[in-house]
């Protein structure tokens, strides 16, 4: 079947006002926000509902026709955006946005895949209760996508990543059959648990319509911190510290280098330090219990006080009033706009094990360093996770010098995931594989374990037309 004919019957689905097609509607859908990737598509279909979805996959399958499921575009991997061939069908689900349910009592939600972070989270928060995944991107960046990436943010820590968060799913296989999986059970042990195949699949093993979401205790008490810090060694002896003092009331560590901080003060309005001491490292803490009345400020004060006598803080202010509690992190959520603003970036996703951060920071920054010397290092990420996200920013006169910008970037990222992987920790953490990490994922695994992955895609998706090119490709 030609691709006109495709598109015909996908109109026939959707009506014509839902599928794009001219250069103007679909260039928004073909590149990712960074201006990294770049694809062609036959249309953009744009589905009201699971049942037009799974109606979109049956044509797919029926057809041979390649399928890119794609959320808010807010990946950093490529992994939403087709490949140049213009065979594929790009397909958006920004109009499931129906709250299907909300139940307070069981401490669950259930909402379709195009909700956007953010209206879940005031979702839950009308109920009283707390949804707790949080990321720079969540106004834009939808369910369906940050459970295809198994994302983690801000507080993982306390709560884990997506795929602690999901209770069940709804998801249209790559036959088109529908799968409701939508259990809002905390515990069940009937066999295999295939919502976790789906959870960071990318939507290679089929498209995830809906979503049963854990909800928590809205926090009634909440201190935030900024500290300035001698060293990474300091920063772990205090999270350390914080942790064996406030236990899991600590929900989020966030590290910074003073190199990003500096990149995100140049480059990003409306910003400021808090402190007026320049250290290398600074921590963004935030401690919150349910309970009312506790005064988790002054206990933070408390704890910071110790690290202030023993030289393991140089520095510290704990906010106090909401306005200079967003202000701090106004710092962490805006390092991605200032590094994108301060040159070619070469970003990463790695995770070691908590304890060897400061190796991995300190080998990763030499091994950098020795690929391209004009790169200026900074790092930002999740110090209670091990999930540092190193950042090579180049020059933006390299854009115009000839030199091949692709390799340079794969040279760089190949020497912070030999020394991520040599310390015992992982080239992905949050952000995903899609096309950027393919080949690297394949090294990385192994051939025993890319080999059962491969197998999975091929029982799932037998024709590889699933969001083809990302993760794993099907054997034919």
């Amino acid at each position: 079947m030609s691709g006109t004919e495709v598109v015909e019957r996908a109109r026939a689905i959707l009506g014509p006002a839902h599928v794009l097609v001219g250069p103007a509607d679909t260039a928004p859908f073909l590149a990712d926000w960074r201006g990294r990737y770049r694809g062609a598509a036959l249309a953009v279909v744009r589905p009201a509902d699971a049942a037009q979805v799974a109606a979109i996959v049956r044509l797919c399958a029926e057809t041979g026709t390649p399928l890119v499921p794609q959320g808010g575009n807010t990946g950093v991997v490529g992994g939403a955006i087709p490949d140049d061939s213009g065979r594929s069908l790009v397909l958006c689900l920004s109009r499931l946005t129906c709250i299907r349910d909300v139940d307070p009592i069981g401490d669950s939600l259930t909402v379709e895949a195009g909700c956007t972070l953010a209206a879940v989270q005031a979702t839950a928060e009308e109920a009283g209760r707390l949804f707790p995944m949080s990321l720079g991107s969540e106004g834009s960046c939808q369910i369906g996508g940050t459970i295809a990436t198994n994302a983690g943010g801000t507080a993982v820590l306390r709560y884990g990543p997506m795929r602690d968060l999901v209770l069940g799913l709804e998801v249209v296989l790559p036959d088109g059959t529908l799968w409701n999986g939508l259990r809002a059970l905390r515990k069940d042990n009937t066999g295999y648990a295939l919502k976790h195949l789906f959870i960071g699949a990318e939507g290679t093993l089929g498209i995830v319509t809906a979503a049963t979401l854990k909800l928590f205790p809205r926090p009634q008490s909440v201190a935030t911190g900024f500290l300035a810090l001698p060293s990474l060694d300091a920063a772990l002896q205090v999270f350390a510290q914080l942790r064996g003092a406030l236990g899991d009331r600590v929900t989020t560590a966030e590290i910074l280098s003073e190199s990003q901080l500096a990149s995100v003060l140049a480059h990003v309005p409306g910003t400021a330090r808090p402190l007026g001491t320049l250290m290398p490292w600074y921590l963004v803490v935030e401690v919150t219990d349910p309970m009312q009345g506790l005064d988790l400020a002054a206990r933070l004060e408390d704890l910071l006080a110790i690290g202030l006598e023993d030289g393991s803080v140089a520095d510290a202010a704990v906010a106090r009033s909401q306005a200079q509690a967003n202000a701090m992190w106004k710092l962490r959520h805006s390092v991605s706009e200032a590094n994108r603003k301060s040159g070619i970036v070469v970003g990463h996703d790695t995770a070691v094990p908590v304890a060897r951060i400061p190796d991995f920071v300190a080998h990763a920054t030499m091994a950098i360093e020795r690929v391209r010397p004009d790169a200026r290092v900074v790092a930002v990420g999740h110090i209670g996770d091990g999930n540092i996200h190193l950042v090579a920013i180049l020059p933006d006169s390299l854009r115009t010098s000839g030199e091949p910008l692709d390799r340079i970037a794969q040279a760089i990222s190949a020497a912070v995931h030999e020394q991520a992987i040599a310390l015992g920790g992982t080239i992905s953490a949050e952000h995903g594989i899609g096309q950027s990490m393919r080949d690297a994922l394949a090294a990385f695994k192994g051939p025993a374990e890319m080999a059962l992955m491969q197998g999975i895609k091929q029982l799932f998706d037998p024709q590889g037309l699933m969001n083809p090119g990302k993760v794993v490709a099907a054997r034919h």
